[in-house]
């Protein structure tokens, strides 16, 4: 069964969208099945993916308020492994609509259960605020990844987040945890940075990413292309630390352990098995993403 991931933190700004779009890319470079959901009605991660905003087209939306089915909504983009369930802004809609509606929390856990078979990953892009779009994402979630950056104000808006996150895991969804803590557009050299970083490890242990998202203009310059970093400069500090970022989600999740006993099983059956790479194909050159170092 498919792993839930949310994307999550109330304060704007920090990297939700870019993280959502980028992690999402670098698990389906690895060949791995992999659903991006954008549940923000800014519907940023939609049109990063190249998708023009469209209101007609089945959303997030149309799952929330079930009249459509998850499948109905599915969307491919350039990369063949990435599907997407798109968003736009009468999503904002759904905050109103659901407040007396039946099973308000469980609707995009619902929405989303029969695709938990066909995808081995599946990103939320949640919005930045904590209102009834992002308590559906984190009842449907299994876990929740929390980009922050390195700067004073992401210390005193991280406790409203747990504790939120507490009371779900105590009320409503009893499986979800905290996956990560990444910090996004990070720049070592600066004296707060490393001041945050020091008390986060001591706050949150190996929690705590190794893998930091530096600041990077290609990273930035992606989502007007409608590309993901990946693809737009698959050789940019931005799209390697991506990937490195997707290895380390895989390894905490136990998805690269389960790679490897299924190679172990096909390695029995074939002989002189290749190694385990994945690769995209960008202005006909080979990307390797290799998820697991050997």
């Amino acid at each position: 069964m498919g792993r839930v991931l949310a994307v999550a933190n109330q304060k704007g700004g920090v990297g939700k969208t870019t993280t959502a779009i980028n992690l999402a890319s670098s698990i389906a470079a690895a060949e791995l099945n992999t659903l991006l959901v954008d549940c923000d009605p800014q519907s940023n991660t939609t049109s990063g993916l190249g998708l023009v905003k469209d209101p007609e087209r089945i959303s997030t939306y149309h799952l929330l308020m079930r009249m459509a089915g998850a499948e109905q909504a599915l969307q491919k983009t350039e990369l063949g492994k990435l599907w997407l369930i798109p968003a736009h802004k009468n999503l904002i809609g759904a905050n109103i609509e659901l407040v007396d509606a039946e099973r308000r929390e469980f609707r995009l856990r619902d929405a989303l259960a029969p695709l938990r078979e066909r995808f081995r990953y599946i990103v939320l892009d949640c919005p930045p605020a904590l209102d009834l779009l992002t308590l559906n994402s984190l009842v449907a979630a299994d876990a929740v990844l929390i980009p922050m950056q390195a700067e004073y104000f992401a210390l005193e808006g991280i406790s409203e987040l747990l504790d939120t996150i507490e009371r779900i895991h105590a009320g409503l969804n009893p499986e979800l945890t905290v996956e990560a803590v990444v910090l996004t557009m990070f720049d070592d050299r600066t004296n707060l940075a490393q001041q945050v970083t020091a008390e986060l490890s001591r706050y949150f242990g190996d929690k705590l990413c190794k893998t930091m998202i530096p600041r990077n203009v290609r990273l930035a310059e992606a989502p007007s292309h409608g590309k993901p970093a990946l693809i737009y400069d698959p050789r940019s500090r931005g799209a390697e630390s991506y990937i490195q970022l997707a290895k380390e989600i895989l390894q905490r999740s136990g998805v690269v352990q389960e790679i490897r006993a299924e190679e172990r099983a096909d390695e029995k059956q074939v002989v002189n098995a290749p190694r385990w790479k994945r690769w995209i194909t960008e202005k006909n050159k080979l990307i390797t993403i290799n998820i697991q170092d050997r």
